[in-house]
This record gives C-alpha cells, structure tokens and sequence, in this order.
C-alpha cells in the first residue's frame, strides 16, 4: 500500500515538472510577451520574467523592443534638374506597440524596409543635386517623415533617418570637379586684385611721403643695396641716381631745329628738286645734263655770279645738299 502511495506522489512530482516546463515562458529584458489564447490576443502585453500559459492552449510570441538599424539598398533615381544619381539610406526604429506590429502587419521590418525605399525614389525625384549634396539634413527629416506617417499604425515609431551615400556619374563628377576650380580660381584673382589695390594705395601714399622728401628716396636705395650685400652672392648693384635717367631720356629726342636741316654730305636727295621761281618741280630729281653734250649743266669751276639759266628764262635750280656749290652740312 505504501509502496503504491509512493509511486503515485512520485507519478505526481513528475507530472507536475513535465507541466511546469511546458507553461512556463521566460521573457528578457528587451522584449515583450503578446499572449495568444486559442488563436485571439489575451490581455496585456506579457512583462519581463517568468510568465505561465496554459500548454497546448496558450501560444506566447515575443517581440525586441530594442533599436533596428534597416539599411535600405541603393535606389537610382533622376532628381528634378534631371540628373541620374544612387542614393542608399539607413533606417533606425523600434518598436512601441507590440501587440500591433504582430496583428496588424504580417512582417513588419520587411514593410518598413519597402516604404523606405519607395520614399527614397520619391524624395530623389523631388529633390535638386544640391539638395542631395548639401541639404541632407532637410532631406532626411522629409524621409523620417515619410517613412512614420503609415509606421505609426503598425506599432514602429522611426527614430532617425540618415542619407549614407550619393553616387553620380563620372561625366558629373568632372563637370563639377571644372566648377569647383573655376570658383577657387575665381576667388584666387578676386583676393590678387585686392591685394594689388591695397599695395597699389599704399605705394602711391609712400611715393607723395618720399616726393615731399627727396633724401627718402636716397635712404631706401640704400636700404635695397644693404639688403643685397647681406645674402652671401656675387650680385654686383650700381645704384644709379633717377635725375640721370631724365637727363638721358632728354638728350635722347631730336631738336625742333634739326628737323629743318639739310642732309649730311655724300647724301644725294632722290626726291623732286623745287625751283626758286616757284615753277614745278623737276621730275628726274638728279643733276641737269645738257642734252647736245650730256655734260652737266652745273660745274664747280663756273665763275662766281656767272649764272647758267635755262631756255625759259628761270632761274637755276638749287644744288642738291652735299654736292659742289651747295652749302655745307651742319
């Protein structure tokens, strides 16, 4: 009889050890219990700990409630200035409400990855290149937007949206690459030109200082000459004064009065020679011949106011500059 009590209590334990494994549910920290009784939600949202269910009747299905970091994959698009770019994105979320994102969505990260991506092709189409470049953080709150209005319901709230990577074509990174050092060189000219103005203003004000004193001048090629001694080189500097340089450029042009001179000897002027009785001018330009003996008309030995004239009457011609008769050169 004891014998059979024994085996009975012991029957029990056993029973009762088999049923306590199979009831009982062990939730962690992070995650949540959603009790399913025969098919339907029963009660709240199991807490963390050990929690019993009914075996073979109750059904607990947990859930994280941590952080998920989704990365949603590259999406080509064409932005509104018309330019093909790869945009990818990354996704961080949670979820609030346990309970919804198991009834109301059948895969939940699976959904918030497809609305991602559709509103990464939407926000690309909307957008401008410089936005994508230089205004991601405006971009970004649009997308978090976007991707929480219909999460809301299913129990996922988005935490951050961040745009990872923006890939353009190569013709596109040259063009912008000629853009970018078009400016720098713009800006490099910019900066120049005003340098050149400041120094241009301040050496006008030191050129009226040392014209007030003339020794500044002397003192400051003194100084550049002392500069040059002092490096260790061959450079020989003979400071000339600037009045000689004046002096020199004077002497340089040509007197009003020599314009009016005749030419030096040996010179024989090729031009038309001018009659003193104000007739035309001689054609040949040369020396008058005779025409029976082909002697010339002019000689050196012809006594002085013996003076030849022609068969109209005029007077002779002028001689030439530099030959027998004729007026020395200055």
């Amino acid at each position: 009889m004891v014998e059979y009590l024994l085996v009975a209590v012991v029957a029990a334990v056993c029973a009762g050890v088999v049923y306590l494994a199979s009831a009982a549910r062990v939730v962690k920290q992070y995650e949540r219990g959603v009790l399913f009784r025969l098919g339907r939600v029963n009660g709240d949202v199991r807490p963390p700990g050990l929690n019993l269910i009914i075996p073979f009747v109750d059904r607990l299905q947990k859930v994280n409630m941590q952080i998920v970091t989704l990365p949603v994959p590259a999406q080509e698009g064409i932005t509104r200035d018309n330019v093909t770019v790869r945009v990818d994105a990354v996704v961080y979320f949670r979820v609030v409400d346990a309970a919804s994102a198991l009834v109301k969505v059948e895969d939940y990260k699976f959904a918030v990855s497809q609305m991602a991506q559709t509103s990464l092709r939407s926000i690309i189409g909307k957008s401008d290149l410089d936005d994508l470049l230089s205004n991601r953080e405006k971009l970004n709150q649009g997308l978090e937007l976007m991707i929480d209005s219909p999460a809301v319901g299913w129990g996922i709230q988005v935490d951050r949206v961040e745009i990872k990577d923006v890939s353009l074509p190569d013709t596109m990174k040259r063009s912008m690459a000629r853009q970018a050092e078009a400016d720098r060189e713009r800006r490099a000219r910019i900066i120049n030109a005003d340098a050149e103005l400041q120094a241009s203003r301040k050496l006008a004000e030191a050129a009226q200082q040392m014209s007030d004193t003339p020794t500044a001048l002397q003192l400051r090629l003194l100084q550049t000459v002392m500069a040059v001694a002092a490096e260790k080189n061959s450079t020989l500097v003979l400071p000339i004064p600037v009045e000689l340089l004046h002096f020199l450029e004077r002497g340089n042009r040509p007197y009003p009065q020599d314009q009016d001179r005749p030419a030096t000897a040996g010179h024989i002027d090729s031009g038309p020679r001018q009659r003193t009785d104000g007739g035309p001018p001689h054609a040949d330009g040369g020396t008058r011949t005779d025409e029976a003996g082909g002697q010339p008309a002019e000689s050196a030995s012809r006594p002085a106011g013996d003076e030849p004239h022609h068969a109209d009457g005029a007077p002779p011609l002028l001689p030439a500059a530099g030959t027998a008769g004729g007026p020395p050169p200055r």
